[in-house]
């Protein structure tokens, strides 16, 4: 399975770039990364093992970086990998007091 995430600033209608982005399982961190000038992040290119898997999202610590207040100290997104071999992309679109996502391709 590979993962990747792209995070949109609904505030600023751009890119939420420099936002630290993990990839976790119940075994711990698998991948850790930032996002780039375009908000995505690639987290694996590898297969990981099936069941669930949480994508960890330095919302608040980027916000602050950017002089902002949000709600949102971080935001976790919780998905299950059922094919180990498929992509999944998992976007997130964030606001100060509001955020949605999707499986994305």
């Amino acid at each position: 399975m590979s993962v990747s995430t792209h995070v949109l600033d609904a505030v600023a209608g751009r890119p939420a770039a420099g936002m630290t982005v993990q990839l976790l399982d119940d075994a711990g961190q698998v991948a850790a990364g930032v996002t780039d000038a375009d908000g995505r992040c690639r987290l694996t290119e590898e297969p990981t093992a099936a069941g669930p898997h949480r994508i960890v999202f330095g919302t608040g610590e980027w916000a602050a970086g950017l002089g902002r207040e949000t709600f949102w100290p971080e935001v976790v997104l919780t998905f299950t990998v059922a094919e180990p071999a498929d992509h999944h992309h998992v976007p997130l679109l964030l606001s100060p007091f509001a955020y949605s996502t999707y499986r994305g391709s």
